[in-house]
């Protein structure tokens, strides 16, 4: 899921290249690459995740990839996604790119629940440029306001939308070329699936787990 959009125009020249990590066939860490210049027709396997976001009606937020993106332009995917780069946390890897594409605080989003650490695709765009993720999949609660979301980044996100995930999967089967082929695939995923299917507040639902243990 190519996260970047044209240079920004305060991106000063003297930075350092941001920098994806490499990935071998069993998953572990076997270089870097600048992400400007990783995806191609050949893309190499690397790292990134994907996060939904979850309100306490259980809808997840969808966000409309913006016209500008390199691939997928215009297509419907899950709330937020990007790679974390060496020695970064996943968490705040989340936390970089929510700000960066949502303009969400780190407070506004709840510890992420990892749903599906194994998940992988590869997929190939209509300009020909090539995806190749192992990709862990999370789930988070939003703990802000869901009527008074932020302005995105005109650069990496259109529109937002908060959908049942039951009408996400009737367009991933119906109409998959409408979302992002990584969010086509994650409803196949049982452990997405059922996480995303079930609605609700995932505090809510560890508190309840735990009043429950407590009176066993």
């Amino acid at each position: 899921m190519e996260d970047t959009g044209p240079p920004s125009a305060s991106s000063s020249a003297d930075e350092a290249p941001e920098l994806v990590v490499l990935l071998d066939d069993a998953g572990r860490p076997c270089g870097t690459a600048p992400k400007a210049t990783v995806h191609d027709a050949e893309t190499p396997r690397h790292l990134a995740f994907s996060l939904h976001l979850r309100r306490a009606d259980g809808r997840i937020l969808l966000t409309r990839r913006a016209l500008v993106k390199r691939t997928w332009p215009g297509v419907w995917t899950n709330a937020v996604c990007g790679h974390p780069g060496p020695d970064e946390s996943i968490e705040h890897a989340i936390n970089r790119r929510a700000e960066r594409e949502l303009h969400l605080r780190s407070e506004d989003i709840a510890a992420p629940t990892l749903l599906a650490p194994g998940f992988r695709y590869r997929a190939r765009d209509a300009s020909g440029i090539v995806e190749n993720e192992i990709c862990p999949v999370y789930v988070a609660d939003y703990l802000g306001e869901p009527d008074a979301l932020p302005s995105p980044a005109a650069d990496e996100v259109m529109e937002t939308a908060w959908a049942d995930w039951e009408d996400v999967v009737a367009v991933a089967r119906r109409m998959p070329f409408l979302l992002s082929p990584w969010l086509v695939l994650h409803p196949e995923e049982p452990e997405i699936d059922g996480a995303l299917r079930g609605g609700g507040n995932l505090q809510q639902e560890r508190g309840s787990s735990s009043r429950a243990e407590g009176s066993a």
